[in-house]
């Protein structure tokens, strides 16, 4: 039934479903409201809403304290709004925190045929005296087939200074840097994002590459090590673009694997800078 409605009749659905999110608390992965604040459903009885709501995957029908409620998950929401309607997903992420921010930027790499994960924690090498006490978190890390994306999601939303930029660019590239000092926790992050039974030998060579992600377009596209800088409405096209521009950025490159033979089965490998 979604498609017997014209391009006008649809946008006005989602823009009255969007002026709704901007005025809920951005802590809420997902909307509830009731049927009647959406006046596009007015005339809608509730075999028709049912029938309509099939088409969309980011709302559905639900029941609480005895009365139906429609729920509205924000990030398919915006998935939907970007690819049927085009609508400037800049503008969309403002609806999202900081944690939304990031399973906004997950959904774009999954979208993409990359496999990923969030919030991706590991200490400093062990066997490199000036990292190992520290701690690290990486936001979002995505892989297809050997290029491992290591992004840092900056939910800014004002212009923000050169060197503000180039400072969390240089961060980001400290960060796979002790990655790739950090064998057990490499060995980990494969394991996470291709599985366990994966033969990793045959992705070789692995390239890290840092990636500052954005919610304001920057003119600086690179800071000063090479590190791209990159703003959500630009993320979805650099992606595809990725296999033709790697080489103009900074990363590690892990040229060997070799399985341990001890309890932990962690790896031992190659780095070039």
């Amino acid at each position: 039934m979604q498609y017997s409605f014209s391009e006008a009749s649809l946008r006005h659905f989602y823009t009255q479903i969007y002026n709704l999110l901007r005025e809920t608390d951005k802590n809420l992965s997902e909307m509830w409201c009731e049927i009647s604040d959406i006046p596009f459903f007015g005339d809608f009885n509730i075999m028709e809403l049912t029938d309509f709501l099939h088409g969309f995957s980011f709302i559905s029908i639900k029941k609480g304290n005895y009365k139906q409620y429609l729920v509205v998950d924000k990030i398919l929401f915006i998935m939907d709004c970007i690819k049927i309607l085009k609508y400037d997903i800049k503008d969309l992420s403002k609806i999202l925190d900081y944690s939304g921010f990031e399973k906004l930027i997950k959904s774009i790499l999954t979208e993409n045929n990359f496999l990923t994960i969030t919030n991706f924690r590991f200490s400093g090498s062990k066997f490199n005296i000036n990292t190992a006490q520290k701690k690290f978190e990486i936001d979002v890390i995505g892989i297809y087939l050997n290029n491992i994306l290591v992004i840092d999601a900056k939910q800014w939303n004002r212009k923000d200074t050169y060197s503000t930029l180039n400072k969390a660019a240089n961060q980001q590239y400290s960060r796979i840097k002790a990655l790739s000092q950090n064998s057990v926790a490499f060995s980990r992050l494969l394991a996470e994002l291709l599985g366990e039974r994966t033969n990793f030998q045959k992705y070789l060579p692995f390239n890290l590459i840092p990636m500052v992600v954005t919610l304001e377009d920057n003119s600086i596209k690179l800071n000063e090590n090479q590190v791209p800088l990159v703003s959500i409405y630009e993320l979805n096209a650099y992606l595809q673009e990725l296999p033709n521009i790697r080489h103009f950025f900074k990363l590690v490159k892990i040229t060997k694997l070799n399985t341990q033979v001890n309890i932990d089965k962690s790896f031992i490998f190659n780095s070039e800078k």
